[in-house]
């Protein structure tokens, strides 16, 4: 049976996500940046909360964790690499661990870059990723803590999953992002029609998350470091695509 996806906006520009298994009433909230729209989605739905998984330690994906917690008993799943920095965990966690929700499983997954210690959360069965700061869409996170190279290996990793997975990432970004995907791809058809669809999305007041990580593939730039098109743009026609990553990504800080 699938499970129940409901992305929930927090803040100015964050996203939590509601995972809801149907047959064993199992409910996971993936980051905490506020805990007031969480439960108000739980309360409509009558579910009860059981676990929070935590991608990474920044305050807007942790700071409603402890209300969140006292209000449903919720148990704490994070980083054990990054557990001095996180809200107490019930469950540390690392790279290659596994969880579970109902029948399905989900693999942690190394995603540092935008942090040392990020991880990301994949459920196969369920054809889903939820990746907060790292692939975002349209492009991924700064660089806080990891260099370039880390985070070019964390896309290729998750680059390489199932075409069809749904990427769910942490912000409202997608059409910031898109504005500089134009900047340096401005010849794709299929880029452009993504920014056409993201504005009536916001236009409506919809979410432009998550999306089929073959959309991204198709559109992101940072994942198309190795096409033509973005290395000429970069200037580095012959470049290794980890270096036309990091020529990306400087280059969108600067945009």
């Amino acid at each position: 049976m699938p499970l129940d996806l409901v992305t929930i906006p927090c803040r100015s520009d964050n996203y939590a996500y509601l995972m809801h298994d149907a047959a064993s009433g199992t409910t996971i909230c993936v980051d905490v940046p506020d805990a007031a729209p969480i439960l108000d989605a739980l309360a409509a739905r009558d579910w009860a909360l059981g676990q929070i998984w935590i991608t990474h330690h920044h305050g807007d994906h942790v700071e409603g964790v402890e209300a969140l917690r006292a209000a449903t008993g919720a148990h704490v799943v994070g980083a054990a690499a990054d557990a001095h920095r996180l809200p107490p965990l019930d469950q540390a966690v690392a790279p290659g661990d596994r969880l579970a929700i109902g029948d399905q499983t989900a693999l942690v997954l190394d995603a540092s870059g935008h942090t040392l210690g990020h991880l990301a959360y994949h459920l196969p069965g369920a054809g889903l990723v939820f990746t907060a700061d790292s692939l975002m869409a349209g492009g991924c996170g700064r660089l806080f803590e990891g260099t370039p190279a880390r985070m070019w290996d964390t896309l290729t990793r998750l680059a390489a999953l199932p075409p069809d997975t749904l990427v769910c990432s942490g912000h409202e970004y997608t059409q910031s992002n898109l504005r500089f995907a134009l900047s340096v791809d401005p010849d794709n058809p299929a880029l452009r029609a993504r920014a056409d669809r993201a504005a009536a999305a916001r236009a409506r007041g919809e979410p432009t998350v998550p999306v089929p990580l073959a959309e991204e593939l198709a559109t992101n730039p940072v994942l198309r470091a190795d096409a033509a098109p973005l290395r000429a743009a970069m200037g580095l026609p012959d470049a290794p695509a980890a270096q036309v990553f990091a020529a990306l990504r400087a280059a969108k800080d600067r945009f």
